[in-house]
């Protein structure tokens, strides 16, 4: 190769590297800038439209309450099927009498069932034994008179609605609207506040 086309090949060479390192530092620049650039006052930061139906196919899809499976004895109240509870705001709790914790907020959903039971509150005990004296059902009845409990109880002693509901807890409490959708649960003793809005909120 003689001199003259060395000497074209290094001027292209030249100009192909200084262009790329022009190249890449404006997008060093532009990168910086593009951090580091306030939002005028004056311009609206970006915000992402949704429509109606993108925000429908976004919303978690409404729970239902299950069904009740396997209760071998309803107390206060003939059978009853979650059809039958269309319309009222459903506060379910799982409770066996000898257990402390349980004991301890029948007070307040006694008092529940008392004061929002006209305004569309239908409270529902399902009883399930975790020892073999829980069973009898005199001893269910007893305590059902010293809690002051007239609400309906069914007795779930195969756990098959415990197992519906995918309960692991005593107590635990579930609250559905009018709807029969699941809106709120809460496992063990507090929360009564909480709770009791609530309910204030599901029934309007």
């Amino acid at each position: 190769m003689d001199l003259l086309k060395r000497r074209q090949l290094l001027w292209y060479f030249g100009l192909g590297i200084g262009a790329a390192a022009v190249g890449i530092g404006w997008k060093k620049i532009s990168s910086i800038n593009a951090r580091t650039r306030p939002i005028s006052p004056t311009m609206p930061a970006k915000t992402s439209l949704t429509t109606p139906a993108e925000k429908l196919a976004t919303a978690p899809i409404p729970q239902p309450l299950p069904e009740f499976q396997g209760i071998s004895q309803w107390l206060n109240s003939p059978p009853l099927q979650i059809a039958d509870l269309k319309g009222k705001v459903v506060l379910i709790q799982f409770w066996t009498f000898a257990c402390i914790n349980c004991q301890r907020t029948l007070p307040y959903i006694t008092r529940w069932h008392r004061e929002y039971q006209s305004q569309g509150l239908q409270v529902i005990g399902i009883h399930a034994p975790e020892f073999p004296y829980e069973r009898d059902i005199n001893n269910i009845q007893r305590a059902l008179q010293t809690h002051q409990i007239t609400y309906p109880v069914p007795l779930d002693n195969e756990f098959k609605t415990w197992n519906a509901y995918e309960n692991q807890y005593w107590p635990h409490l579930f609250l559905a609207d009018r709807q029969g959708n699941l809106q709120y649960d809460h496992i063990g003793e507090g929360a009564y506040p909480e709770t009791e809005q609530m309910i204030w909120e599901l029934l309007g």
